[in-house]
This record gives C-alpha cells, sequence and structure tokens, in this order.
C-alpha cells in the first residue's frame, strides 16, 4: 500500500507546502497552514475533475466545452426571480441571478438557516431543495413550523457527500437550491476532513460548475471565524458570485444583511430586518427604527445622515469626554474607526486648542451599524465639542460634512437624498457643507426649515449653539 502523503494548506489563500511554517508564503499570514493528507491512489487529475464535472460528463469522460461568440449570447437582466423578501432583494440587486453561486456568513445563532428557510417557503412548491447537512430533518420541520413555513413548499435532503448532492441536483433541477452548511460537505475522493481547504474548496467549486451548467440558483452557508471572516479558504469568496454577510446584536431584535461582493449588482446596499417570533421581518423605514428612544436636548447627543447604497439613513452619534485619569488619555469608538476619532480630535486641539490631549474621550454610533464614510465627521466634532461645553446642539438639527485636517468643510454626495429623508422625518434645520449649495437648490422644503451652508469647522460651531 502506497504512503499517504501530507500537504500543508493556507486557509487564506490556498497556498500548498509540503512541510509546516508558521508564515504563509502566498499571503504572508500567520499561524494559517494546516496539514492535509493526500490519497497516492487517487490521481491529482481524477481529484480536480470528480467535483467539477456532472455525473453524465463524469461517465462520459471528457468536460462538454464550447466555443461561441459573445454576441450569440443573451444580456437580458429580466430573468431575475424574487426572493419574497424585499429587503435582501435590495442587497441582491433586484434578486436571485439564475446560475448564479452566493455564499452566506454570519455569526453562529445570527439567522442565517432562519432567513433562507423564509426565502424557500415563498417560493413555488417543487422549485427549491434544502440540503441540511447540520440538522435533522424533524429539526428542521419544527421550524417550518414556528415560523409558520408552509412544509409542502420545501423539498429537503439531508446529507453531506458532494456526490449525493450533486445527483440530487441534477436529478431534480431546482430554481433555488440551499448548501447549510458548505463546511459539512466533503469529497469522496479527498481524504481530508470536512471544512478543511481542500474539501471546501473542491465541494463549492463542484458546486460552481452545477450551477453554471443547469442554471440553478445555489446559496452556501458559511461559518465564520473569531474575527468575522468566513471560515475556509479566502479562495472560497473568489469562486463564488456573491458574498452576503449577516450582522447583528443577538441581545438586539435587528439583523443587517451586507453584501461585500456582488458581480450582478452593488455591493454597499444594506438590507435590514426586525427577529420576532415569526422569523425575520423585513424593516421598511430604517431611519426610524436607528432614531427611536433618542433622547432630545441633551449634550453630545448629534444626528447625521448616512448614505448605505442608494438608502439614506439617519443615525445619532453619542460622545462622551472626561478629565483622563491616566497619563495617556483613553480614545474608544464603537461603530467607526478609532484612528478617524484621533485624527478628528487631533484637528480640533489643533485649531480652537481645547485641551482635549487631557481628557478621555467616549464615541458611540446608536444601533449597532458602522459608518464608514468621512460624511459623519462633522457630526462627530458637534458631539465631542457638545459634551464638552455640557451644552446640547440646537433642537432638530441634521449635521453632516467631511473634515479636512485644516479645518475646512468639504462636500459629500447625496446631500439632497439625505435632506429630504430628514425632513420626512421631522427635522427643520441642516447644516451641510458650502459646496454642496448646487445639489440643494432643487429641494423643496416647507417655510420654517432653515438650511445653512459652512465651509469651515466655526462656522457650523456658530450655527449649533445659539
Amino acid at each position: 500500500m502506497a504512503k499517504a502523503k501530507t500537504i500543508f494548506q493556507c486557509s487564506e489563500c490556498g497556498h500548498e507546502t509540503s512541510g509546516w511554517l508558521g508564515r504563509c508564503p502566498g499571503c504572508g499570514s500567520w499561524n494559517t497552514l494546516t496539514e492535509t493528507r493526500i490519497n497516492p491512489q487517487i490521481s491529482p487529475a481524477a481529484s480536480r475533475r470528480g467535483p467539477w464535472l456532472n455525473p453524465e460528463d463524469a461517465a462520459a469522460g471528457h468536460d462538454a466545452a464550447s466555443i461561441m461568440n459573445l454576441s450569440d449570447i443573451s444580456g437580458d437582466e429580466n430573468n431575475r426571480f424574487s426572493s419574497g423578501l424585499p429587503e435582501l432583494n435590495r442587497v441582491l440587486g433586484g434578486g436571485f441571478v439564475p446560475g448564479s453561486l452566493i455564499l452566506l456568513g454570519g455569526d453562529p445563532g445570527i439567522g442565517k438557516s432562519t432567513l433562507l428557510l423564509q426565502v424557500l417557503g415563498k417560493a413555488s412548491p417543487g422549485t427549491t431543495l434544502y440540503v441540511s447537512g447540520e440538522e435533522s430533518a424533524r429539526q428542521v420541520r419544527l421550524r417550518a413550523d414556528r415560523l409558520e413555513v408552509p412544509p409542502a413548499h420545501i423539498r429537503m435532503l439531508a446529507a453531506t457527500g458532494f456526490s449525493d448532492i450533486a445527483a440530487a441536483l441534477i436529478r431534480e433541477k431546482p430554481q433555488l437550491a440551499v448548501i447549510d452548511s458548505i463546511q459539512t460537505v466533503y469529497v469522496d475522493d479527498l481524504t481530508a476532513a470536512p471544512g478543511s481547504v481542500s474539501q471546501v474548496r473542491e465541494a463549492a467549486a463542484g458546486l460552481l460548475r452545477i450551477a453554471k451548467g443547469q442554471g440553478t440558483t445555489i446559496v452556501l452557508v458559511g461559518h465564520v471565524t473569531k474575527d468575522g471572516s468566513i471560515a475556509g479558504p479566502r479562495v472560497l469568496e473568489h469562486m463564488v458570485d456573491t458574498v452576503l454577510y449577516f450582522e447583528g446584536d443577538r441581545q438586539h431584535s435587528y439583523r443587517m444583511i451586507r453584501a461585500a461582493k456582488n458581480r450582478f449588482g452593488a455591493t454597499d446596499e444594506l438590507g435590514l430586518f426586525e427577529m420576532s417570533d415569526r422569523g425575520l421581518l423585513p424593516v421598511a423605514s430604517a431611519s426610524r427604527i436607528f432614531l427611536e428612544g433618542r433622547p432630545r436636548q441633551v449634550p453630545g447627543s448629534v444626528v447625521t445622515a448616512c448614505m448605505e447604497g442608494t438608502r439614506p439613513l439617519l443615525i445619532e452619534i453619542q460622545a462622551l469626554l472626561n478629565d483622563a485619569s491616566f497619563t495617556s488619555p483613553q480614545r474608544m469608538a464603537q461603530g467607526i474607526d478609532r484612528n478617524r476619532l484621533i485624527l478628528l480630535l487631533a484637528v480640533l486641539e489643533k485649531k480652537f486648542h481645547f485641551g482635549l490631549n487631557n481628557q478621555d474621550a467616549y464615541l458611540n454610533v446608536v444601533g449597532g451599524i458602522r459608518l464608514n464614510e468621512p460624511a459623519a465627521d462633522l457630526a462627530i466634532v458637534s458631539a465631542l465639542i457638545s459634551s464638552m461645553k455640557e451644552r446640547p446642539v440646537r433642537d432638530g438639527v441634521l449635521v453632516f460634512g467631511e473634515v479636512g485636517l485644516s479645518g475646512e468643510i468639504r462636500g459629500v454626495a447625496n446631500a439632497d437624498r439625505r435632506i429630504m429623508e430628514a425632513a420626512q422625518m421631522g427635522f427643520q434645520s441642516f447644516i451641510v457643507p458650502g459646496s454642496c449649495r448646487k445639489a440643494c437648490e432643487r429641494l423643496s422644503l416647507s417655510e420654517s426649515s432653515d438650511l445653512f451652508y459652512v465651509d469651515r469647522i466655526s462656522e457650523a460651531l456658530d450655527l449649533l449653539f445659539v
């Protein structure tokens, strides 16, 4: 009997070495090389061919490849089909695309299986297939009953072998299939354990070929690591068409879906859901949710408007300044980059000499959302100064704008949409960058509304504290 060969593969980039190394030579990551055993009786070519070919092609012994002109291929995008959930359709770019491979990741218990079971329940009977590798059929039925999902709409397969799953997909030809999860699927030709780098990569490659070959939309559920990234080789995210992240705090009822990659739509859209006893319910008025329970006329509290794709959201930013207890002041931020907070504090200290170097600074974005765009800079600065002065800002005011290192206020995109969203929520005062004047000229605000244009931080402070 031939001796089994052992190689080490990087879980981040898939790089292979003959021996263990602390740092991957391919991507430079530390402690990512895992041991994998290869059966020498299986040729490398057969190992690569198995998952990539359909059973009919494998039996014929060849890959049915053909050359065609791009002009002969239809470019119609009207063949999308709805998921049944408007918020999920928004993130996907309008719905599922036939033949696409989608990867959905999230923390344990965040609601991935619940969301997909609801999607399958809204589809036409006989057009879906739910492959469960982690739960028994009875467990899935109990969840379906709790969510009031019609069990007759869902066809289920409890299997973890790739050959069984591939045969079922080719035989049934469902319109939408869910694999829960990709880490439980194993390829018989490989001796590595399920969930390893080689198993996840080969199983995903086979499912990709089936999805493209027969037009089945396949959704893969992926586990995540401690830092929040999807477990398995990073090449998995390159293979799929769409990567979705399911975010949220299990202590709160709201869940968010973001697209980290989308070949059929934008990657900056946000889907918002509320977890209830009947499953995940789409949230239509997201701004109202984030501002619910907001205290009025409290120092350190400022409302800003951020853009998540095509949707403007009103977010409350809270700041707290306190005398430092140690030589080095603390800088803590929840919901924004901590380095951004340090940069804005340096600008304030340089221009106004407030003595912030002797105070601890704490910043929080209410609602659990994370702000990545610089349009919230002016609101952060306003909240910090409001907390330092122990004075609330003007009542019913919306503040947004990017702050430069010299203290200037720079313009942001979609200023008119941000203002209209705030006006619908009852805000009457708006402090915006002066460079956004042209974009705001066509706005039709009420006579009681005040629109102020500022070019410097000092101008904004004169309007905020009156």
